[in-house]
């Protein structure tokens, strides 16, 4: 069985190339519970990022995925659901 994981890296990287916001992974994983706008990510930037995620793994997101307020929260979110989907 094949399991999905969005890891932080793989996070920043996404922040990096949807919002153009650059987060040391190291640094996004530490600092987990802060949320997003921390990091000068806002919604729409989420949205990108949630966009990505489900033409990268064929499977939508919840609606509230852009709603998530921390990196921990969104990853949760976005893993327990692409783990339900494989």
């Amino acid at each position: 069985m094949i399991t999905t994981e969005v890891t932080y890296d793989e996070l920043s990287a996404l922040m990096k190339q949807a919002a153009g916001i650059t987060v040391d992974p190291g640094e996004l994983k530490e600092a987990a519970e802060s949320p997003f706008d921390a990091f000068g990510l806002d919604s729409l930037g989420l949205l990108g990022i949630v966009g990505e995620l489900e033409n990268r793994y064929g499977q939508s997101l919840p609606p509230d995925s852009e709603r998530c307020r921390t990196p921990r929260e969104f990853l949760n979110l976005v893993n327990s659901t692409l783990t339900a989907g494989a």
